[in-house]
């Protein structure tokens, strides 16, 4: 792993984790914005391969299948708490 992989893993997933808290209108403080971010690419990542495709490596796509992926977990959130 480079020497700056795991800092810009966080700024992405923090960044990712900000963009679907705005969209979704889900109010979350720094860390869980970055945990729903990087939880979120992984999600979007196994989503994408579920349809047979795979996402480019470049950090763009990346943010937005993670921002995609952070907003299926928040929707996914919402669906839980409202049954209970």
């Amino acid at each position: 792993m480079e020497s700056y992989g795991i800092i810009i893993w966080l700024i992405v997933g923090a960044l990712a984790g900000w963009i679907a808290e705005k969209v979704m209108n889900f109010n979350t403080g720094l860390i869980l914005n970055i945990v729903l971010g990087i939880v979120g690419s992984v999600v979007g990542n196994l989503l994408l391969n579920a349809l047979g495709l795979v996402a480019s490596p470049s950090i763009i796509v990346q943010l937005i299948v993670a921002v995609l992926g952070a907003c299926v977990l928040i929707l996914a959130y919402r669906a839980i708490k409202g049954r209970g």
